[in-house]
């Protein structure tokens, strides 16, 4: 008992840590700066198609100007961090779906019948799926993911990790490109046109082997959370409002029907106005931009700028209509209390949010990560190999940068204007070198909280914790570290094999020249 209480004792809150973690950074940037580290990157010029250079170095955060950046960024850094205000605004919806009734009449309903595993492999595939969705799928499903393993009486920890598992290992898995493949796309284009000026590179040219990544990677993350992680974490108190069994009377089905008509008509709307070519429709696209993907997630449509408010106005639909239905709404004092609900204790997530703005700021204004990124860029093509050993290392450049540089495009930017042309050399396309790439990614992307949306991650394991003990920031990445492992594996095999065999990754996309 004395060694179980010491250990608790000196366990430490994701909030300790965070605030230790910038310390580190802070004395970190300070000896990195004296030694002189720096590292060249490689820029193309687009009009030209000439090489550049930018030397980067190490800023100092206990310098006089790294100071003044802390004091001077930091409220404005937490204020326009995302995932504050795209976590706060989706628990709104989220609570008056839950308080009303509709999460726990629905749920009931659809999860009654169904298997365990079952349930899990589906919120693991719409983890996976909803990826083209970019970062904002991260406020969405992992509460979501917590709220369906509650009510169908499961841990819901063990849905908060899966899906956060489903995300991370998935985030560079689509069926179809996301925004962030388009951007990436276009980095490629730029360093192939170095050799090859008339290159040309199909939407279409990973979709078969993303489709069978997507399916393999979404049974290996429902095998290794069904089990292990729900032997590990055990069992998981109840609260007494969810143990009696749900009866179905007609006012919970008056509830669901009307609910149910308002959300489609609400649905039908919305999918008229991100719908070109009809009349008065498309009014949330960016019609600047060539591509339908870019058109609805680009930095200026109205479509990616209010999503996570589209996306909570539709949970508010749903919740208001099946309270009024059921009369769990009565008046607007009920209603007015449902939008509060699930912003209820969380005073904690937001220190966490704030500490994780800050800390990923000052980390990005050292750049220390963009140097470990350079530098690797340059190791790949000193090193002269060639084929499977040289896909093999950009695979592990890929999952090591991420660790440092979550950011796709960031990453990409640095390394595709050396990358593309030295594996063009060895006979690999610029579509498949930029698959390694993005399979390289999934495998650390849970593993880092300079990802934006870990803090999210984080915040949901605090507050579905009932335990006694707290779960730490090290005990979080502990519960993603198999899934890292198996799926890196499982992708390198898929990436491997591909490339030996010389199938096809898509349409008018192969894996050698």
């Amino acid at each position: 008992m004395k060694i179980s209480s010491l250990k608790e004792k000196m366990t430490l809150h994701p909030i300790m840590t965070l605030l230790i973690l910038i310390g580190i950074t802070m004395i970190v940037s300070a000896i990195l700066s004296l030694l002189g580290v720096q590292s060249v990157q490689y820029k193309i010029n687009p009009n030209s198609l000439e090489y550049g250079t930018e030397l980067l170095k190490v800023e100092n955060l206990l310098s006089f100007e790294g100071i003044k950046y802390i004091f001077s960024s930091t409220v404005a850094n937490f204020v326009a961090f995302t995932p504050l205000s795209s976590l706060i605004i989706i628990l709104i919806g989220i609570g008056v779906m839950e308080k009303s009734g509709f999460l726990k009449t629905s749920l009931s309903l659809i999860t009654k019948k169904m298997k365990k595993n079952t349930v899990t492999f589906l919120i693991v595939f719409l983890s996976v799926i909803t990826s083209f969705m970019g970062d904002l799928c991260y406020v969405i499903m992992i509460p979501l993911s917590a709220i369906i393993f509650q009510y169908g009486k499961r841990n819901p920890l063990i849905g908060i990790i899966a899906s956060f598992a489903g995300l991370t290992c998935g985030c560079g898995l689509s069926f179809y490109i996301t925004s962030i493949d388009s951007s990436l796309i276009s980095i490629s284009i730029l360093g192939a046109k170095m050799l090859d000026p008339t290159f040309r590179f199909a939407t279409t040219s990973f979709i078969l082997i993303m489709m069978i990544a997507i399916i393999i990677i979404s049974i290996a993350i429902t095998m290794i959370t069904e089990k292990y992680l729900v032997n590990k974490l055990g069992k998981y108190e109840i609260p007494e409002a969810d143990i009696d069994e749900l009866k179905i009377s007609r006012k919970e089905i008056r509830g669901l029907v009307l609910s149910g008509i308002a959300g489609f008509v609400y649905v039908v709307f919305f999918l008229y106005q991100i719908t070109p070519g009809l009349p008065l429709s498309g009014a949330l696209l960016d019609h600047s931009q060539a591509l339908y993907i870019d058109k609805l997630f680009s930095y200026n449509s109205f479509f990616s700028n209010g999503f996570v408010f589209v996306v909570t106005m539709f949970f508010i639909i749903l919740g208001f209509f099946y309270g009024i239905g059921a009369k769990t709404i009565k008046n607007n004092q009920d209603f007015v209390e449902n939008l509060g609900h699930s912003l209820d204790g969380i005073g904690k997530a937001l220190v966490l949010i704030f500490l994780a703005s800050t800390f990923i700021s000052i980390f990005k204004y050292t750049h220390i990560g963009d140097i470990i990124v350079a530098s690797f860029a340059h190791l790949i093509t000193s090193l002269n190999f060639t084929g499977v050993p040289l896909i093999i290392l950009l695979f592990i450049v890929a999952v090591i940068s991420t660790i440092f540089v979550p950011s796709s495009v960031s990453k990409w930017s640095i390394l595709a204007p050396t990358i593309i042309p030295t594996f063009m050399n060895a006979g690999i396309t610029p579509q498949f070198t930029q698959m390694i790439f993005r399979f390289g990614e999934c495998v650390t992307m849970g593993l880092t909280p300079l990802m934006a949306y870990y803090v999210i991650y984080l915040a949901m394991l605090d507050k579905y914790n009932t335990g006694e003990k707290t779960i730490s920031l090290f005990k979080s990445l502990k519960y993603q570290l198999p899934y890292s492992i198996i799926c890196g594996g499982i992708l390198l095999i898929i990436i491997i094999v591909w490339y030996v065999i010389g199938l096809p990754i898509g349409m008018n996309g192969t894996s050698i020249l």
